[in-house]
């Protein structure tokens, strides 16, 4: 057995898949496979393109249902049960809120009062209709879906499956930090699951082995910006219409890297205690949390030290 990678940019991040085969014109075949499949969903899912299921849906808000590939319908009724359960702290229709600010600007200020007041009347899950025959229907004008709290981690877990039932050893996917892996490298090892220091993505915090399984992380270790002696994330509570403050990353860890995916941003806007008590709910899923001081909070049934769960 020998390991097989690919490194691309899709879906606006860098995803590197690894399959580990005997075969190595078997394991490009795969590795080609699995690109094709995210690249396929990138085109159902992707705001970007005037054709997509996503921008169909958003240019016909509050005139019109929309119908849609079941495939799409499905995540975005997975997506509502989400926001349901995190009485909204994930939210597919933020969007709007994102477009108001500025992130690129060194000499940041935040937007205007009146226009997060305004633009936060068209925020809101309960704002989504899901009709029969797979339309869906946004509500009010002017709002919007996305999928980039989620849309990553559903790609990986397809091209997990899609390896997994051609029985293939073993494999991971890999979009830029949220991993979903299956089976063992080729030496027989587990694979590792690494939570990253916030404040120095090149070294690692705790490394974590797993035969079958997913993480992911939201946090503003990636992007955030300085203002008043206040360190602000890119991701902006929907309630609220603020970018967030005070932790650095959240790490959610559980068999499906679009819970993951999606759970990571909604621990992140719940905060650390509100956060950690919901995860201790949840079968099957553990949270790292890592505040504004480094400070490090587990979910109750995570055990680092011997790495197993």
């Amino acid at each position: 057995m020998t390991e097989h990678k690919i490194s691309l940019k899709l879906m606006g991040s860098l995803f590197e898949l690894i399959v580990v085969h005997k075969d190595p014109s078997q394991a490009e075949n795969l590795l080609n496979e699995g690109v094709l499949e995210i690249k396929r969903i990138e085109t159902l899912l992707t705001e970007f393109s005037n054709t997509s299921i996503t921008s169909l849906i958003n240019a016909n808000a509050g005139i019109q249902p929309v119908e849609v590939p079941d495939e799409v319908f499905q995540l975005i009724k997975r997506a509502q049960h989400i926001s349901k359960i995190t009485q909204g702290s994930f939210d597919i229709t933020v969007s709007p809120l994102k477009k108001l600010y500025n992130f690129k600007n060194n000499n940041f200020n935040f937007p205007d009062h009146k226009k997060i007041r305004d633009t936060l009347k068209i925020i809101g899950f309960n704002e989504l209709e899901l009709l029969n025959g797979n339309k869906v229907f946004l509500k009010k004008k002017g709002m919007r879906i996305s999928f980039a709290a989620i849309g990553k981690g559903y790609a990986a877990d397809r091209v997990r499956k899609l390896w997994q039932e051609k029985n293939v050893y073993g494999g991971a996917v890999n979009a830029s930090g949220d991993l979903a892996v299956f089976g063992k490298h080729a030496d027989g090892s587990q694979w590792k699951i690494g939570i990253a220091n916030p404040d120095n993505k090149e070294e690692l915090l705790f490394s974590i082995p797993i035969l079958n399984g997913a993480v992911a992380t939201s946090g503003d270790y990636v992007q955030y910006f300085m203002k008043g002696g206040i360190r602000y994330s890119h991701t902006i509570h929907p309630k609220t219409g603020l970018p967030l403050t005070g932790i650095k990353s959240v790490s959610i860890i559980h068999p499906s890297a679009e819970l993951c995916d999606a759970l990571a941003t909604a621990v992140y806007v719940m905060g650390i205690e509100v956060g950690l008590h919901f995860i201790n709910q949840l079968p099957e899923t553990h949270a790292i949390i890592i505040n504004a001081e480094n400070k490090v909070f587990l979910s109750d049934h995570i055990n680092l030290e011997n790495a197993t769960f």
